[in-house]
């Protein structure tokens, strides 16, 4: 399969990681029994300082969600735009680290989630391959 249709398919795949993972992150407080719902009151309601200000791990939760939409765009920004300009070494640290991401996301999150970095690392990774062989 020629490079370019791979890194747009791993675009694909890392724009509909950015989807489920912005629906996570926007109902995130939406507890669906109440164990859940004493957890998240916790981790909103049990507010300390840190560097002047008065936070809650429900706000670095929270914080660190929304930072991560805009990461998992990007990453599919990038790799649509590396569809049209092959860079043999940005393909490769890209595609290592949608790998590194996988793994991250199975340990500490969950598989569907792991599955799709796991997938779009692989399909860059073979994109990359891939150029080098044509060349």
């Amino acid at each position: 399969m020629r490079p370019k249709i791979l890194l747009r398919i791993a675009s694909v795949i890392m724009l509909l990681h950015m989807l489920g993972h912005t629906m996570g992150a926007l109902t995130w407080k939406d507890a669906p029994n109440a164990a859940v719902k004493q957890v998240i009151d916790g981790m909103l309601g049990n507010r300390f300082d840190f560097m002047g200000r008065s936070v809650s791990i429900g706000d670095f939760f929270a914080g660190y969600g929304y930072g991560m939409i805009g990461v998992l765009l990007l990453v599919s920004i990038l790799l649509w735009l590396l569809s049209a300009e092959h860079n043999r070494r940005f393909i490769l640290a890209l595609g290592l680290f949608l790998l590194f991401l996988s793994i991250i996301e199975f340990i500490y999150f969950f598989p569907f989630a792991a599955a799709f970095s796991l997938l779009a690392g692989v399909t860059t990774l073979l994109a990359m391959r891939e150029r080098s062989s044509s060349v």
